[in-house]
């Protein structure tokens, strides 16, 4: 058949691995180590890669490759009732596409500020008429002010969209431009782009590892994130987190893993695909925690011998005594001396205490981890902007590389539908979908539109996936049926599949997915509906105010993670009545 093919099985290994491996591996898994007892985490992400990650991602593999069609194709295949579960695939797969490239564009725009010297987020810009510094700047952080207002520019809560940043939109036509090159010509283009995308973020990785290691405070760090703490294991907040981070990290769902799979030759082993790509995406994540958290490390180290230095300059004023006299190393015993031989003079020097422990407790994931503590941490190293440009090319391969996945998920199925006449070159396909989810997503360079990406990812890329994949499972294994599944990939594979897969995918993933699903949906109805807007006045980290979604925000929130669903039935109910 006129099907595309990869030029080799590396190729097609590389560009899985790329979807998989995202940003999430970087700034949301060594968070949830932290915030959830440290190398603990590992027990219920391990399980939740066994039981869950692993057969839905050979599942869809095994899909893609013996149906050879992508998300809406294959499951028309298998029972055009089933036809809704690629339709919401791909719209699901619409959606994140737009807020993802967005999320490049602030990657690029600091990528750009890189090159100056010195760097734009390490100090504050004089105000306007040249006699200080800028207020808002001086109130909040250098890194702070950099940020919110000369990235975002945010607007003070959700219901006020402030002006589109044109700095903003040029940063997102040329990620547009970008991923339009790629995907230009569907896996003939991103197939040579992944050697790049795929293999960089491993390079920066690896000499950020290696300088990190040689930060002061880099084994505090590491301690942090390698003691365990077990106790945290009875809340079950901490095992839906485990399941829903390895569900996301793996990419299943979108539609995209079916279509490049779709690519393949018949005859291929893609149950050893599927575990490979899986344990090189965790290892990635345990790989990529080690610089994060040395940097961490590195980072609260500082904040803490600042916090001496500051203590002890008001000491050493305060009792006229000579220079150097109190180091940070006897500082703890010039303390106890000072505070029993004059305990009124020190309680009026209002020291703050310093504890580095509440330095390393600062957790912040997303957005925050990479624009904020990471910059920060950046401008404090020797050689700052070279790790800048390192640290921000890293992010862009990263993300690149997800998005080739994404678009591939929006551009196999609409190929294959023939909705669109086949005298329609791909490059204009592609340009056309590029065009249009640019100027969807112009939306989201409005002052606002930081809100948006956060009310996006909550809700259309994390409620839908859960419901895609358990109608998957159960239209593989009850309504296509695992005897003719399993002989499939029999053919495929030549060998059957084996009694793990036999109870995964008939009992332990859809009863698995279903817990999820159940738990995800209790905790977003319990959570109050509020979100975090930036007030530079609040002193203590991380300077957010809380803030309740209006009711018409909350609307669109509802919508975004239903509508996908909703296919499901729709399309399901349409082939009942004809």
């Amino acid at each position: 058949d006129g099907r595309p093919k990869w030029d080799n099985k590396f190729q097609y290994i590389l560009s899985c691995i790329g979807f998989a491996v995202g940003l999430g591996n970087v700034w949301r898994f060594p968070y949830l180590c932290q915030i959830h007892g440290g190398v603990a985490f590992l027990i219920p992400y391990f399980i939740a890669l066994v039981f869950e990650g692993i057969p839905l991602l050979h599942l869809e593999l095994a899909l893609g490759q013996c149906l050879r069609k992508g998300s809406i194709g294959a499951w028309n295949t298998i029972s055009p009732y089933l036809g809704g579960v690629g339709v919401a695939s791909w719209m699901v797969s619409v959606l994140v596409s737009l807020y993802y490239n967005t999320v490049l564009t602030w990657v690029m725009w600091y990528f750009i500020n890189s090159f100056q010297e010195p760097l734009p987020w390490s100090v504050c810009p004089l105000n306007e008429n040249r006699t200080g510094l800028n207020e808002e700047c001086y109130e909040s952080t250098s890194v702070n002010y950099f940020w919110y207002r000369k990235t975002l520019n945010i607007t003070p809560d959700v219901t006020e969209s402030g002006t589109l940043q044109w700095w903003l939109i040029l940063c997102l036509a040329t990620c547009w431009a970008i991923v339009y090159l790629c995907t230009i010509r569907g896996i003939e283009t991103t197939g040579k782009a992944i050697y790049v995308t795929a293999i960089c973020p491993y390079l920066v990785l690896t000499i950020f590892l290696i300088h990190g290691l040689t930060l002061p405070g880099a084994t505090e760090g590491l301690a942090y994130l390698f003691t365990p703490n077990l106790s945290t294991l009875k809340n079950p907040r901490v095992w839906l987190d485990a399941a829903t981070q390895i569900f996301f990290s793996l990419s299943l769902s979108f539609g995209g893993l079916i279509a490049f799979s779709s690519y393949n030759p018949p005859k291929n082993d893609c149950e050893k695909d599927a575990v490979t790509v899986a344990i090189v995406n965790s290892v990635t994540s345990l790989y990529a925690s080690i610089p994060v958290f040395s940097v961490l490390g590195f980072k609260a180290t500082t904040g803490y011998w600042d916090c001496l230095d500051r203590n002890i300059i008001s000491i050493i004023n305060e009792f006229d005594l000579p220079e150097e006299s109190i180091m940070r190393q006897n500082y703890t015993a010039w303390i106890s001396f000072l505070n029993s031989s004059h305990p009124k003079k020190i309680a009026g020097l209002k020291l703050k205490s310093c504890d580095l422990q509440e330095f390393l407790d600062q957790s912040v994931s997303g957005t925050g981890l990479a624009f904020i503590v990471f910059t920060q941490a950046i401008i404090l190293m020797p050689g700052a902007q070279a790790w800048a440009i390192l640290f921000f090319i890293m992010l862009f391969s990263l993300g690149l590389s997800s998005m080739f996945g994404n678009i591939e998920g929006v551009f196999t199925p609409l190929l294959e539908l023939r909705i669109i006449s086949k005298s329609i070159p791909k490059e204009l396909l592609s340009g056309i979908i590029c065009l249009i989810c640019f100027l969807i997503a112009l939306c989201f360079t409005l002052g606002s539109g930081s809100y948006w990406i956060d009310i996006f990812d909550s809700y259309a890329g994390s409620l839908p996936l859960l419901v895609i994949a358990f109608f998957e499972v159960i239209g593989v294994a009850y309504v296509y049926k695992i005897k003719r599944f399993s002989k499939d990939v029999k053919w495929m594979t030549g060998r059957k599949p084996n009694l793990y897969w036999q109870i995964t995918w008939r009992f332990i993933s859809p009863l698995l997915l279903l817990i999820v699903f159940v738990a995800f949906v209790t905790l977003q109805i319990q959570k109050p509906s509020s979100y975090a807007a930036w007030n530079p006045k609040y002193e203590d980290f991380p300077m957010k105010e809380k803030k309740v979604y209006p009711p018409w925000v909350l609307a669109i929130c509802v919508l975004l993670a239903v509508l996908p669903c909703v296919f499901v039935p729709l399309v399901a109910l349409f082939h009942l009545i004809k």
